[in-house]
């Protein structure tokens, strides 16, 4: 059975395995209520279809490097997230990320000679398996309804994906990214804890845009999406808070650093 390197592919996911209506045709999928796998994950890769909804909750950012990726920060350090407990269970209101609702499926590509992408999914999952109760992932031999959507998601996501690539491209040409710089004064400590690694928008350059730039981003939905960016970073200091309240705070002023996993998802 096809499955793809553990050392390519993107956070959260082990492996993959091509959906068989062979191999798998008595398998079933069971709902979670949690997700562990969460729990460690503190930047969570965001298309821009999710802009706006997610700029209520938690900063959306950019990382580092020539390809940069939007980034819902859900802890401002590695290995925190604020969000979820340590059993991956929502604490509170909060966005989750189409990445993460997709898990554990993904369309991927099964021969590097062809652009067709086949539905896969992580074969550790706890929610997929020959189990006796749950929904089938096949009817009569076919992808049952489950499945469809499931396809349907999967497809939609890799859309809004190529969107965000654009959007990003169209951000780089025009110059409007910039290394990020967050400085939080809290009485836990003399010094500011300050967080780098990461980019945003260059509100000075997004002032100075021509006029034709700036009538062509308006005119595209990029100008809604760019606010949205810059007022989620209100959030940072609520996020940093909310490790602090948890026990999670920095003992020193670290970087938010954006791994190299986020970016290939």
């Amino acid at each position: 059975m096809a499955s793809a390197p553990a050392n390519n592919l993107p956070i959260f996911y082990n492996d993959l395995q091509p959906l068989s209506s062979v191999d798998h045709v008595d398998y079933r999928t069971k709902p979670a209520d949690s997700a562990p796998f969460l729990t460690t994950q503190h930047a969570i890769p965001l298309t821009v279809d999710e802009f706006v909804p997610a700029q209520r909750f938690a900063p959306i950012i950019f990382s580092a490097g020539d390809d940069s990726v939007p980034l819902l920060l859900m802890g401002l350090n590695e290995g925190v997230n604020v969000f979820v407990d340590d059993e991956g269970k929502l604490r509170g209101p909060a966005y989750v990320p189409a990445y993460v609702r997709r898990y554990p499926w993904m369309l991927a590509k099964l021969r590097p000679d062809s652009d067709d992408l086949s539905l896969c999914f992580d074969p550790t999952t706890p929610t997929i398996g020959a189990f006796e109760d749950g929904q089938p992932l096949f009817e009569d031999g076919k992808p049952s309804e489950l499945t469809q959507g499931v396809m349907k998601f999967c497809e939609d996501f890799e859309q809004a994906a190529a969107r965000t690539g654009q959007f990003v491209r169209d951000l780089q040409e025009m110059d409007l990214l910039m290394d990020g710089e967050v400085a939080i004064q809290t009485p836990l400590a003399e010094q500011p804890f300050i967080y780098r690694g990461f980019r945003m928008i260059n509100e000075e350059k997004l002032r100075d845009l021509r006029g034709d730039q700036l009538r062509k981003i308006n005119q595209n939905g990029m100008l809604p999406l760019i606010y949205a960016h810059l007022f989620s970073l209100q959030l940072m200091r609520e996020v940093f808070e909310g490790q602090v309240a948890q026990g999670k705070g920095p003992i020193a002023a670290p970087a938010i650093e954006a791994t190299p996993e986020a970016a290939n998802a």
